[in-house]
């Protein structure tokens, strides 16, 4: 019997989906995997494009000439310049798009934008299914017109970032920096690239030589929404959170007002603000019901304010909308906090055929089945996949996931290295997390290196008092048996 467990073949296994083989010894599998999300590009471009294939969301009535050439433009505009857009407005694009390049299929531009639009559908509705058509676009634009086409290149760039592959995206914003350096768009991708790597010096350039550019007021919001990324992984919050409540003021479309407002709402919510964060989110999801962050964000503060059931059908109804890996790991640990361990169990078997389907759109989920399989599957696996993971692109993110996984399957030693490459501001970003920082107090309370971990499980505390419904409880605990144990004695010389 054979079944897929993450995209992979897995001989001799039943159907209980169980962890798969660590990757130590089956590290070809990933190369087969890879090849097999490659997807040809060239001949017969027209012909892999849906034929009267029904998009998710029907578009609504038709608004007047005038109202819907207006909406039209916007939609382009966004699409072309990497800005959130609804829905309903990239279906109606897409579709327009779709009989341009039958009716010309010479148009580089119009693959371009068809490319793009499949991305930001994709990122929009959590689908994968989306990424191997932006793909196709973007690399039949890139044949079409082969020299000059940093409009292509910038949308490789951002699809590469959205399918966590930053060695790529980088390589892609570099070209298509090269043939624009004027060019503002050129910029965001690659500072997420240099983010997503570790490389958190080039993305501080990066984001300096944007805000030096000369941008219109259309465009201002974005390069604010991109500076306030960048103050948020330096520690900066007050700064991140000015820049995006900025943003949100300027925007001048209800879809990326809503994004920024979410952004707020993530900010508020990792700095412990559980009623300021439930109010950004709700705002949001008023001006654009399919923002998926929003949705989940509703949960994660709903949870932390103790409303659990409204926390689970806020869960429940972003996950109806958007089926999201990540969502359904957290609505999973919800239910494991609240004991029904049934129910958490159903979300992880749904969380594996998620990732399975974000896999074969050729999202890189290491770093999520990396996380999962720590603290409910098989923690050597875990590790196995982290350590190539941060091989290939040394993210905070993946140091932290490393420590953790490095930690449950019990070498404390090698943890507390990347957990502190993970909460050190003269290693890491900066960025203050309070799950990155409980991880490293646990870690050094099994170390027996008390008063380190009482202090950072303190810290975790004052960042989120509500952070983790699994791991809050947990640091309490920890922090409540380091009290009562006697306080370390002094050196022999200083007694």
């Amino acid at each position: 019997m054979e079944i897929r467990q993450y995209g992979r073949s897995v001989p001799g296994t039943s159907l209980v989906a169980e962890p798969p083989p660590p990757r130590r010894t089956r590290r070809w599998l990933r190369r087969v995997l890879v090849t097999a999300c490659v997807c040809g590009v060239a001949a017969g471009a027209a012909l892999m494009l849906p034929q009267a294939e029904p998009h998710r969301r029907a578009a609504p009535p038709a608004p007047g000439p005038e109202a819907r050439a207006r909406l039209q433009a916007r939609t382009l505009a966004a699409v072309t310049s990497g800005l959130p857009a609804g829905l309903p407005e990239l279906a109606a694009l897409i579709g327009q798009q779709e009989s341009r390049v039958r009716a010309q299929p010479r148009d580089a531009r119009a693959w371009a934008v068809l490319g793009s639009a499949y991305l930001e559908q994709g990122r929009h509705s959590a689908d994968a299914a989306n990424f191997p058509k932006a793909e196709r676009a973007l690399r039949t634009s890139l044949e079409v017109r082969g020299t000059g086409n940093a409009e292509a290149l910038g949308g490789l760039a951002a699809l590469a970032n959205a399918r966590r592959d930053f060695p790529s995206a980088k390589r892609y914003g570099e070209q298509a920096l090269k043939l624009a350096p004027k060019r503002w768009t050129s910029y965001p991708a690659l500072i997420d690239a240099y983010t997503g790597l570790g490389d958190y010096k080039a993305a501080r350039g990066a984001l300096d030589k944007l805000t030096a550019l000369r941008t219109g007021a259309a465009e201002r919001p974005a390069v604010m929404a991109r500076a306030s990324a960048v103050y948020r992984d330096r520690g900066w919050r007050e700064d991140a959170v000015a820049q995006l409540t900025d943003a949100a003021a300027a925007a001048r479309t209800p879809a990326e007002q809503a994004a920024y407002l979410t952004g707020v709402g993530q900010l508020a919510w990792e700095r412990g603000d559980r009623e300021d964060a439930l109010r950004h989110f709700r705002a949001a999801v008023r001006l654009d019901p399919d923002q998926r962050a929003a949705l989940a964000g509703q949960g994660r503060a709903l949870a932390a304010l103790g409303r659990t059931d409204e926390a689970v059908a806020a869960y429940r109804t972003a996950l109806a909308k958007h089926a999201d890996p990540q969502v359904t790991l957290e609505l999973g640990e919800l239910y494991e906090s609240q004991g029904q361990f049934e129910a958490a169990r159903e979300q992880y078997g749904l969380l594996r055929e998620r990732v399975r389907q974000a896999v074969a759109g050729g999202v890189d989920e290491e770093l999520l089945i990396g996380q999962f399989e720590a603290d409910h599957g098989d923690p050597q696996d875990a590790v196995a996949r982290l350590e190539e993971e941060w091989e290939r692109q040394p993210g905070i993110e993946v140091a932290d996931a490393l420590a953790w996984a490095l930690h449950r399957d019990g070498d404390d030693e090698e943890a507390l290295d990347y957990a502190t490459i993970a909460t050190d501001k003269t290693k890491g970003g900066g960025v203050r997390s309070a799950l990155y920082v409980f991880h490293r107090g646990m870690i050094e309370r099994e170390l027996e290196l008390n008063g380190p971990a009482r202090r950072h499980l303190e810290e975790a505390l004052r960042i989120n008092p509500y952070f983790s419904p699994m791991r809050v409880s947990a640091a309490q605990s920890a922090l409540r048996e380091l009290a009562e144990e006697p306080e370390e004695p002094l050196p022999a010389d200083l007694s």
